[in-house]
Parts: structure tokens; sequence; C-alpha cells
């Protein structure tokens, strides 16, 4: 059994027993989707799946990583004044 790490500091994402919220997220986002669809043991085994590959995706790269990837591919939305366009890739003067 691998030892889980509990989170120690004000921000570290917020967990849900032993399990991080964005681990859970594809599994339940598949056990919904299963139920809506009629196809439970499907949906949730592909849950298990991505999240599996979250978790190894982003065990080793450092934090911020897939929101970076989703800024400079311009999926990223935020309200912030000081985010600029991600699709200028250089300024002149």
């Amino acid at each position: 059994m691998k030892p889980v790490k509990i989170p120690q500091r004000i921000d570290d994402p917020p967990h849900l027993l032993l399990w991080r919220a964005d681990e859970l997220a594809p599994l339940l986002l598949g056990l919904v989707f299963g139920v809506l669809l009629g196809q439970v043991l499907v949906c949730t085994f592909l849950g298990f799946v991505v999240t599996h590959v979250y978790k190894r995706f982003r065990d080793h790269r450092p934090d911020g990583y897939l929101l970076h990837g989703l800024y400079w591919l311009g999926f990223y939305i935020s309200r912030a004044p000081s985010l600029r366009n991600p699709f200028v890739r250089s300024y002149l003067p």
C-alpha cells in the first residue's frame, strides 16, 4: 500500500477522503454520464482509466503544467485584465 500525502499547507488542492478533487472529477463524471446513458460500468471504467492517466501525467510534471498548456492552446479563460492573448507569440516595442 502506497502512503497518501495529506496536505499541510493552505494552497494544497482540496481532498475528499484520500483523493484529490482533480482526481475524482473524471471518475464522478464517468459515473454521472454512465447513469444518463445507461452504461454505468463502461463509463465508470473509462473514468478510472482517465484518472490513472491523469495521475501519471501530473506526477511527472511541475504544478500548473496542464493549465499552462491550456492557456498556450487558447482554451484557458480568465477574467483577469492582465492575462494576455495566448495567440500573440511575440510583442514589438
